[in-house]
């Protein structure tokens, strides 16, 4: 622990502005005669006691509840009292800077109350829930995941992570790791015997046994990441393809302004939808063509950097257009700079617009050809999807291939929410465990590498519930809290 998670807390718990009820909290070790202090009486452990809350002269500030929690039975692991007041901000300032000084009166030995009493940081409460063990890392990012939450089914979903479901899998993992590690770690000790040894305790199958439960765990990983992050969808063409008309579409509203003169979006305008319950950033950008109008140039600028961090493009096509061959020359060249600027992972569905009005035949000559260099920019299957953004029509099919191309399937009960971090630990073990097998396959020949994959394997897997954490990844993980949780 670093000297300042030794200090007792105060903060405001609620969020900003007026509101019904609002809490000040504050913990540390010993709090009891603060309490006293605060409240000219000591209170029952655990139960809500009404009483005027009183500024240094003894003018009330409020009436509220106050709730005693001494640890370690408690939020933090330490001592917490919480002032539940009138949710005014001026009345909770009060409230707090009231805390602040009854901290530093001084008692009849002439020591503070409470000597060191200061204002929390983002999330420090909930690090010291962590630091004094009451939750592991998941669950303290499951907090803040429950916090953030966009959509019912990420909320439901850091609520299981935050009961313990993705730690539990975890903890699974860890176990079965640590056994195998216990039995590579005993031959060291006799090489003559470590072939033998390995092989009669069917190593090799407890090997390829973990290695299955990571990849379990890992599927289930980033489908709780696609809930909590979603992806970065840009939508991409010629001036006058739909673009625009599209993500209102997407959207249910007028989010972008739609005319006939080409050119009219000018600035990325950005919506975040939900497709079962994943979270989509779509992103309509400016028409990608030539131009001599300054502030344009600028927008199609944006719009090529927004297509270079996507995590899918819809390139759209417009099929009033697909028999100009002015208009198929432009569209060549986009899909060119699409090959140039995108990574070949990058999936770009092919989207053609304006079934409405297009002439007959037109579409089928379009999907019939879709396998040529002007629609298949990257290295992934080609996926098409012909609809009209102005009637409806094909969006519940666009919707699908948004969810497949970005690796999402049917939620499975129980599911957790995972974080980015979280993925790329699982792909450390996995890689680690890769590395392992290796050299088991290698007949055990340099025994004390098979040991170090699997040592490393573990610190990567202990990274995810904060077993083996930096105080550098704490602060990155915790700052990012709300003060006062």
């Amino acid at each position: 622990m670093l000297p300042r998670h030794n200090d007792p807390i105060a903060a405001i718990a609620t969020a900003p502005g007026r509101g019904a009820v609002g809490i000040v909290r504050v913990s540390g070790k010993a709090i009891a005669p603060l309490v006293r202090a605060l409240c000219g009486k000591d209170l029952k452990p655990r139960e809500a006691t009404y009483l005027p809350f009183r500024d240094g002269q003894a003018a009330p500030i409020d009436h509220g509840l106050a709730i005693y929690f001494p640890g370690p039975y408690s939020y933090t692991g330490e001592d917490v009292l919480e002032l539940q007041a009138h949710g005014g901000p001026v009345v909770l300032q009060l409230l707090l800077a009231r805390c602040l000084e009854a901290a530093q009166v001084l008692d009849a030995q002439g020591k503070p109350v409470l000597a060191g009493l200061r204002l929390a940081q983002p999330g420090e409460f909930t690090e010291r829930a962590f630091l004094n063990d009451k939750i592991d890392l998941a669950q303290a990012e499951a907090i803040a995941d429950l916090i953030d939450a966009s959509t019912e089914a990420a909320a439901r979903s850091a609520s299981r992570s935050l009961s313990g479901a993705f730690s539990q899998e975890i903890q699974v993992l860890r176990e079965a790791l640590v056994h195998l590690r216990m039995l590579v770690e005993a031959t060291l000790d006799f090489p003559e015997e470590e072939i033998d040894f390995l092989q009669k305790a069917d190593a090799f199958g407890q090997l390829k046994r973990l290695q299955q439960q990571v990849a379990a765990v890992q599927a289930r990983a980033h489908q709780g990441a696609l809930l909590r992050e979603g992806i970065k969808v840009v939508i991409a063409g010629q001036p006058n393809a739909g673009k625009s008309s599209l993500l209102n579409a997407l959207a249910g509203a007028e989010l972008a302004i739609v005319t006939p003169i080409a050119g009219t979006t000018r600035d990325k305008v950005q919506q975040t939808i939900q497709i079962e319950g994943v979270p989509l950033h779509v992103i309509d950008t400016a028409g990608l063509r030539d131009s001599d109008d300054e502030v344009e140039r600028i927008g199609i600028a944006r719009a090529w950097d927004e297509i270079a961090g996507a995590d899918a493009v819809l390139f759209l096509h417009d099929l009033t257009r697909m028999e100009q061959a002015d208009y198929l020359a432009a569209d060549a060249g986009i899909a060119q700079t699409l090959k140039l600027k995108l990574p070949p992972q990058v999936p770009v569905i092919t989207v053609w617009n304006k079934t409405d009005m297009a002439a007959g035949g037109v579409l089928q000559r379009c999907t019939a050809a879709a396998a040529d260099e002007v629609v298949q920019v990257t290295q992934q299957a080609a996926q098409q999807v012909a609809l009209s953004a102005r009637t409806g029509e094909g969006l519940d099919a666009l919707r699908r291939s948004l969810l497949e191309v970005a690796g999402w399937q049917s939620a499975p009960e129980g599911l957790y929410l995972a974080r980015a971090r979280h993925v790329e630990a699982l792909q450390a073990v996995a890689a680690h465990l890769e590395m392992a097998d290796e050299q088991l396959a290698a007949h055990a020949a340099h025994l004390d590498l098979l040991a170090e994959e699997l040592r490393l394997a573990q610190m990567a897997l202990n990274s995810i519930t904060g077993e083996f954490t930096s105080d550098d990844l704490l602060g990155v993980i915790f700052s990012s809290f709300c003060i006062g949780k």
